[in-house]
Formats: C-alpha cells, structure tokens, sequence
C-alpha cells in the first residue's frame, strides 16, 4: 500500500506537513518511515520538512514485513465480508474469542487471520481494530499495516467511525428509543464482570426498539464510547437485559448463546477517503423457540 499525493499547490509547506494534515500520519509512525528510509519525493528519499513545490509527486511505501509468529498458524473458514490492501472485515460466529487466551490459545478468531495471511503471502501483525466479547458475533475489522489501525482508531476516537448492534433483551421497554448514560468499572473482586459505578468510566449506549415479541424486544445499539461488556452492562442496568446472557442476565437455558450481533459499521475508508457501510450476515434464526 503507498501514500501517493501530487502537489498541485501550496497548501502543504513540507512533507511532513502533508503527511500530518492530509494522510493524518502519527508522529511515531512518521519516525518509523524515516528510520526505514521511505519519504520518497520524484522517487527520491528526503528529509521530513522538505520543502514541496507544485509538481512534486509523494509516492511512500507504508507496507513492511513484520513478524507474528506469536500468533498460532489454524486453518479456519473465514466468512469474509470485505476486503482491499488496507482492510479485512470478517463476520464472526458466537462462541470464538478474538484473541489467543487461555483455553483458546490456537482456536481464536486471530488464530484465523494469521492463516489467511500466510496463504496470501501478508507477512502482517494481526490488528484487530474492535473486539467483541467471545459469545456476540458479527463485524471484526482487521487492519493490514499500522497506518489503517491508526486512522480508524482515530475516526472512533472523533465519533466518525460508527458502531451498530442489534440485541435480543428480556422484557418491553416502556420508552422505546434513548440513551443510556451510566459510567461502567470492574466490579470490586472480579477481573471479568463490569457494573455501573459512579467511579467509573463514561460510557453512553443510545438504543432503539425495533420489534417487540411476547416479552422479548429486538433492539439496536449505537455505542459512543467502547467500554468492554458495556451493552450487556447497559442492559442489565436497566432491567432488560441480554437472552442467553448468563454473566449479567440469566441462565442460557436454551443453551443458544448469548444474542447480541455487530450488525454494522460505518466509516471513512483510509485508502479511498470513501465512506463505507458493511452489515453482518449474522442473524437470531436459531431464536425462533423463544419469539
């Protein structure tokens, strides 16, 4: 993948002016292409505040061979939704976790990538841009250098990249759109389950209903801040919370998982500057028996 720009005026002063205002590169990975000797102006190697003239022709080279050999090599069937030189957004089941841990220190959605990289020839860490819990499936994004994990972290951060769920609760809501504002903590002697706190971290979930079944609703999240376990929390906060969730809900009697999805994303892709919409093809069929 290359950062390619012709000067066409004198908007940009210096490279490192451009690369900052236009391409929005970091400082840290501004002195990582300058340690790898890849600011190539006319496809010449140059220094950081050179000058740019009309006519000039950034061309930079931001892909490099890294190692990621810490991550298990496991063939996976991989339910691809989208991918280019930059991107891969895959659609993932209940039940696997994101990350090598304990217990799934081969059989990870991570675990996945790292093979499909090898046999695509991508010699890439894997770089998850969000995480779900093991139990919600749906969109994982995937970034395939630094420069795409750091421009979409940055569109969440500035509330550009936007994140939609759709959830199965117990009970009807009696206002059926909000916002949920209640700040989110570990709870005291557990490092996994969250609760509200008023000590704790902001965390805002709007939600809105979208069909209501005997005394079940079917409803959409849209998280402003990413707190871990912050729908179920949410859910459980205001006494509707997640089917199947048997952390912060009751028991998985129908032994179906937990129903919560990432249904969709939106956000501004890096490498086009086009804004993109991908919806997951998860669904609730097999919650049929309960609505």
């Amino acid at each position: 993948m290359k950062l390619i720009y012709k000067v066409i005026d004198t908007k940009y002063k210096t490279l490192k002016d451009c690369l900052k205002n236009y391409f929005y590169v970091s400082d840290r990975f501004i002195c990582k292409l300058k340690r790898e000797k890849r600011l190539i102006v006319n496809e010449k190697n140059v220094y950081i505040n050179y000058n740019l003239v009309v006519g000039d022709i950034i061309n930079i080279n931001i892909d490099f061979d890294e190692n990621n050999e810490n991550v298990v090599s496991t063939e996976m069937n991989l339910n691809i939704l989208y991918e280019d030189e930059g991107i891969l957004v895959v659609d993932k089941e209940s039940g696997i976790p994101v990350h090598p841990s304990k217990g799934y220190f081969e059989n990870s959605l991570s675990n996945g990538i790292k093979f499909y990289f090898d046999k695509i020839g991508l010699k890439r860490k894997i770089r998850p841009v969000n995480r779900l819990d093991k139990d919600t499936a749906g969109i994982v994004v995937f970034a395939k250098n630094d420069y795409i994990h750091e421009c979409l972290i940055k569109q969440m951060r500035n509330k550009i990249y936007v994140k939609k769920y759709i959830g199965l609760v117990e009970g009807i809501f009696e206002e059926k759109s909000g916002t949920i504002n209640a700040p989110i903590s570990r709870k005291s002697g557990s490092i996994i389950e969250r609760e509200v706190n008023e000590e704790g971290d902001m965390a805002i979930t709007h939600y809105k209903v979208i069909k209501e079944y005997n005394d079940i609703s079917l409803v959409e999240f849209i998280l402003e801040t990413g707190r871990t376990h912050q729908i179920r929390v949410h859910s459980k906060y205001v006494n509707h919370p997640l089917i199947g969730d048997s952390l912060y809900g009751n028991s998985d009697t129908n032994n179906l998982g937990q129903a919560l999805i990432a249904k969709e994303i939106e956000f501004i892709n890096p490498s086009t500057r086009k804004k993109m919409k991908i919806v997951s093809k998860m669904d609730f069929q097999n919650y049929n028996i309960l609505i």
